[in-house]
């Protein structure tokens, strides 16, 4: 299998949902599908802002092998996002997320305000997905400690500083965010780190981030990566979004092999396939 070089996971204790442990017991890292119902998302905006859409998008992700569906209802892409109000996001989920939840496997929800989180734990959401690390609402925290949620804490930054030792400026953010998470009473044992390629970063740094992704089992927590479709790929060759798949694809086999649990993308068929081939040729040793 895809050696891991992570400190040992937390021993999961009475106060831990069960879904990050069932999640984290495989083989090869879970796979967590991209659900965008927004206009302007970088990638695929548009294309599933429509229910029935989205529903089928959904759909099509778990018969392709997605362990988790990740639903946002407001695009936070790194570069030129606009801010939508809370009852906007809830308009655009409510005809929608407890559909996917029905479907059987567990959802995440992609939203920094715990107003939107709070709605949609109570729809039947198992996972909180906050691109600002518990660091922009007050209230995610203690909404999360309070429900006993698992939440994945990602590294953002307002702004882009080509000076700065990323991963330090990601390792400090963590601590911060992990004393604000116990402050407010979350349980270690459900809390996923995501070094956040793409945000508040150079593709340098982003790179960077993938290429130096085991400094972060420092923390002894699950590491999420969503390389998938990023600008830093155009970087190294020119393409469009929808052009990015191979570099996906590589990016999310290097993070693997560094350690990552769970690995984020829009293109789940091939990156399942690719995890599981990677998996298989590692067993061969």
């Amino acid at each position: 299998m895809i050696a891991t070089t992570s400190s040992p996971l937390p021993a999961a204790s009475p106060a831990d949902h069960p879904v990050l442990p069932a999640l984290l017991s495989r083989p090869y890292p879970a796979v967590m599908g991209v659900l965008n119902v927004t206009p302007d998302s970088f990638s695929d905006g548009g294309q599933f802002i429509a229910p029935e859409q989205a529903l089928a998008q959904a759909r099509r992700m778990i018969a392709e092998g997605a362990d988790i569906i990740d639903i946002g209802a407001e695009s936070t892409r790194p570069y030129g996002s606009k801010p939508v109000p809370a009852d906007e996001e809830l308009r655009r989920l409510r005809p929608i997320l407890s559909e996917v939840v029905s479907l059987g496997v567990p959802v995440s929800i992609d939203s920094m305000k715990s107003v939107v989180v709070a709605w949609a734990l109570d729809a039947g959401a198992a996972i909180a997905n906050d691109v600002w690390g518990l660091q922009y609402d007050p209230g995610m925290a203690p909404l999360l400690a309070a429900r006993g949620s698992p939440v994945i804490v990602m590294h953002n930054r307002i702004k882009v500083d080509a000076d700065i030792d990323i991963m330090k400026d990601i390792a400090a953010f963590f601590t911060r965010s992990l004393e604000i998470a116990a402050k407010a009473g979350v349980s270690r044992g459900n809390i996923v780190l995501d070094p956040g390629i793409g945000f508040g970063k150079t593709p340098q740094q982003s790179m960077t981030a993938l290429a130096r992704l085991k400094e972060l089992s420092v923390f002894g927590l699950p590491l999420l990566v969503g390389a998938s479709r990023k600008r830093f790929i155009a970087s190294v060759t020119p393409s469009e979004p929808d052009q990015r798949l191979g570099g996906s694809i590589a990016a999310h086999l290097v993070a693997a092999k560094a350690g990552a649990n769970i690995i984020r993308t829009h293109d789940v068929w091939e990156t399942v396939q690719a995890l599981r081939v990677a998996a298989a040729i590692e067993d061969r040793r």
